[in-house]
Order: structure tokens, then C-alpha cells, then sequence
């Protein structure tokens, strides 16, 4: 005689462990969604709802540790540093978000060209970016920033100019990988010339991974305008962003203030892991064989 023990449905081991696995993905993006959110209205609603001014001084409260009345403490010249890091992540997402649209653009068209074009036109595009590729993205941003004054489009051209190398490579491979497929065949063969074949069938083709290069390079490009304005050569002193917020922190860490260079760093550290957090869930989903193994 049977219970209702003997006839329950056991899943098998690992089906119980793919479940888990999908409830900590879901668990992850949610939580990386959640904090993007928080970001993204930070940015638009608190300067205009927030009748403050950033930039105002005041000596007597100088490198106050955070409190009621300053929740993230203030700078060495009395600035809310709450106020200030909200004001440097507009500018630096600001940045990273052109840089990163500016750099996939270039680097969508130039992929393209080279995987449609093929033959010598594709081996010279290619060792072009093997050479750019060879230098450092720091160093070559050093070099172009250098030869302009301090300030937002310089970095911004900076970072396009060092980062669309990466998204070429991905969307030449992609670009030679469709032009296998047999509907491209069929437009060839139908009389469509290359321009039309790249345009209405090989361009749309390659778009998702474009946006995902676009996501995942937006958190690049904020740690590279952040490296710049830290060594003195991307946005000027007095403009808040959090390079130069962490820059400008120096002396006061050594000194045994933390929170100026703590919360510039969070502010830098945590947006950047939930962009990239999205793009990661992003790529699972463009990407049928990642996303079976963690349906596993």
C-alpha cells in the first residue's frame, strides 16, 4: 500500500540545483536592476529637488565626519560630500555613457566594413587595431587628453578613441559568421549588392552585441575618466566627479579622514558592478547556449 510520500514528486538532484542556480541569477539581476534605478534617479532628481549648492564653502565645518547633518561628512573646505559624490557620478556617468555610444558606433562601423569588405581591406583594418590594441588604454588616453585643455569633451573623445577597438573585433567575427548563413546566400544570389546585404541584413545582425559592448563599456569608460582626473589630466579640479573627488581626498586620508575618499569610492565601485551585472544577464540572454547551462 502506497502514501502520499511514496507518490510525491522527487526531483532529481540536479534539477533542485539548477533551481537554485536560477533564483541567485534572478536574485542578482533584480538586485543589479535595483541599484541602476536607484542611480539613475539619483542623478536626475536630486539636483533640481535639492536647493543646495554643491560648490559652497564652509571653513568652519571642514572634514566633519558624516552625521544627521551630513550623512556622508564634508570635504576639506566644508562641501557635503553627500551632495558632491551625487553631483561627481552625474558628470562621470555623463562622460562614460557618450564615451561608450561614441566608441561603439566607431567601432560597429568599422567591424562591419572590415568582415563585409573581406580580403586586403579586412587584414589592414585588423592589424590596425592589433596595433592600437598594443598600447595601453591608459597611456594612448594620457597622450590624446594631453594635447587638449581640461574639461568634459576631451575625456569624452579620449575614451571613444582608445575603446571601440574591442567592439570592431566582436562585430567583424559576427559579421563573418552571418555571412555564412544561407539567407545571405539567397540575397546575393537574388542580385542585392554588398552595400544593400550589409545594411538590411548583416548590420541588424550584429546590433545585440553592439548594445551589449555599448552596456559593458560604460563602467570602463567611468574608471578611465576616473583615472585620468585622478592623475590631473581629464576634468579640472573644481568640477565634481568622483576622480576628482578621490583625487582631491589624498591629503585627508593621509591624515586619518577616510570618508572623502570612501565614498567617492563606493559611488564609483557599486554603480559600475550593477551595470555590469545587467550586461552579464544581458549577454545569458543573447547567448542560447549560456543561458541552457543555467537553466542546468
Amino acid at each position: 500500500m502506497t502514501t502520499d510520500a511514496d507518490t510525491a514528486d522527487v526531483r532529481p538532484a540536479w534539477r533542485a540545483h539548477g533551481t537554485s542556480r536560477r533564483s541567485t541569477h534572478v536574485l542578482r539581476l533584480r538586485a543589479c536592476a535595483a541599484l541602476v534605478t536607484v542611480t539613475v534617479l539619483a542623478v536626475l532628481l536630486v539636483p533640481p529637488l535639492v536647493q543646495l549648492d554643491q560648490q559652497a564653502v564652509d571653513l568652519a565645518a571642514k572634514l566633519e565626519p558624516p552625521s544627521w547633518a551630513h550623512p556622508f561628512g564634508t570635504d576639506d573646505v566644508g562641501r557635503d560630500l553627500l551632495l558632491r559624490c551625487v553631483y561627481g557620478l552625474r558628470v562621470s556617468l555623463l562622460v562614460g555613457v557618450v564615451a561608450a555610444l561614441t566608441a561603439t558606433v566607431i567601432g560597429t562601423a568599422v567591424g562591419a566594413a572590415a568582415g563585409a569588405l573581406g580580403g586586403w581591406a579586412d587584414r589592414l583594418v585588423m592589424r590596425l587595431v592589433d596595433t592600437l590594441s598594443s598600447v595601453p588604454h591608459l597611456l594612448l588616453g594620457i597622450f590624446i587628453v594631453a594635447m587638449f585643455r581640461p574639461g568634459v569633451w576631451p575625456v569624452v573623445i579620449s575614451v571613444a578613441l582608445t575603446h571601440w577597438l574591442s567592439t570592431a573585433r566582436i562585430v567583424r567575427a559576427e559579421v563573418l559568421s552571418l555571412r555564412s548563413r544561407p539567407f545571405i546566400d539567397a540575397a546575393v544570389s537574388g542580385g542585392a549588392s554588398r552595400w544593400r546585404v550589409t545594411v538590411r541584413h548583416l548590420l541588424p545582425g550584429v546590433l545585440p552585441q553592439a548594445g551589449l559592448a555599448a552596456v559593458l563599456m560604460v563602467p570602463h569608460a567611468m574608471w578611465h575618466e576616473s583615472a585620468l582626473s585622478f592623475l590631473g589630466l581629464g576634468l579640472p579640479t573644481h568640477t565634481a566627479s568622483l576622480g576628482t573627488l578621490i583625487q582631491g581626498a589624498r591629503g585627508s586620508l593621509l591624515a586619518g579622514q577616510w570618508w572623502p575618499t570612501l565614498f567617492p569610492g563606493l559611488f564609483l565601485i557599486v554603480p559600475t558592478l550593477a551595470v555590469a551585472g545587467l550586461a552579464g544577464a544581458w549577454r545569458e540572454r543573447i547567448n542560447p547556449r549560456r543561458r541552457s547551462e543555467l537553466m542546468l
